[in-house]
């Protein structure tokens, strides 16, 4: 029954805008009252600090600040194969496996649409039919930026409007469609294993969704897609090494990473698993030998210093081919 009450509840409840005003006390600096809710939150959930690069919980001016806190580099090990794909961020596999055509499985019992998670626009989504997935939820304790599974160049980036559900696993276990009915922002990669999605799904909560090349994305809040088209052969071209931060949350959410047919196996992972950023996540398939030079990506440069602690408090201008709705 309780279960029950903790899911339906989430369909009367002003989602957006219980999200955005603890949004905006996430973002408060005010001293004391910041840091004994900072280490209430560490003792709650447990938050292992030693791995942070600045331990003490005074050291943050405001919850967000603490909440998207950056690793010593020592804290995670960057698996370099070349013939490996690591895990994009800390948090526990939700689900994995084939796409099968457009439907891409939830839970037990529950499927969503491929093409939906990707912004309802079909060109988007036919590179990655039968191909594979993996959805991993971050839980509130853990590390919240994103990395580069592998290296990529950056082709486009959408943001699709939709609900702020919960996406913890009672809720994806009950609420149909959950990942491609939420607000999130979908990033497109050309990538040595072909064409990759990585898709950053907001939640309750979550104040914010931000990425290193166009720093806030959301809030505010749209109404209709938006889909920005990058260079890829110039100078301007955002090229990301394996590793690299791609963004980050606020608060905590879910990622679905999406690849294309016939390009990667999975390693040794399950539903449930705990993973850790840099820790291998797939391998190429001997097939991606075939590929030809052409649409293989050109040497990626390290751009995981041009988001620092202070970016993103703004949305920025997005460099783009125009936008659409």
């Amino acid at each position: 029954m309780l279960d029950w009450l903790k899911v339906n509840l989430q369909y009367v409840t002003p989602k957006h805008l219980l999200s955005r005003l603890v949004g905006k006390l996430a973002e408060a600096e005010m001293g004391s009252v910041t840091t004994f809710f900072i280490k209430l939150f560490i003792r709650q959930y447990n938050v292992d600090m030693t791995e942070a690069l600045h331990e003490k919980p005074e050291h943050y001016r405001s919850f967000n600040k603490f909440f998207t806190r950056p690793l010593k580099p020592e804290a995670r090990t960057i698996d370099d194969s070349d013939d490996v794909l690591i895990h994009a961020v800390d948090g526990t596999v939700s689900q994995f496996g084939d796409i099968r055509s457009d439907s891409i499985f939830q839970a037990k019992g529950h499927d969503f649409s491929l093409t939906t998670l990707l912004g309802g626009k079909p060109d988007v989504a036919a590179p990655f039919k039968n191909g594979k997935f993996a959805t991993v939820y971050l839980a509130p304790r853990d590390y919240h930026r994103i990395h580069m599974p592998i290296e990529g160049t950056l082709t486009d980036m959408l943001y699709v409007p939709g609900e702020l559900f919960s996406v913890n696993p009672l809720t994806a276990q009950n609420i149909p469609g959950l990942f491609a009915r939420n607000e999130r922002v979908v990033a497109l990669f050309d990538t040595p294993v072909g064409k990759m999605a990585m898709v950053l799904v907001g939640a309750t909560i979550v104040a914010s969704i931000e990425t290193v090349w166009a720093g806030t994305v959301t809030p505010p809040t749209g109404k209709t897609v938006q889909h920005w088209s990058y260079e890829t052969d110039s100078e301007a071209a955002v090229k990301l090494e394996k590793g690299a931060e791609l963004g980050r949350f606020k608060l905590g959410s879910t990622i679905v990473v999406c690849f294309e047919k016939d390009m990667i196996d999975f390693e040794d992972i399950a539903p449930g698993m705990v993973t850790r950023l840099g820790e291998p996540m797939a391998s190429k398939m001997s097939s991606q030998e075939a590929i030809t030079p052409e649409q293989a990506t050109e040497a990626p440069v390290q751009a995981s210093n041009e988001f620092d602690d202070n970016a993103g408090e703004t949305k920025k201008d997005t460099p783009s081919e125009g936008a659409d709705s």
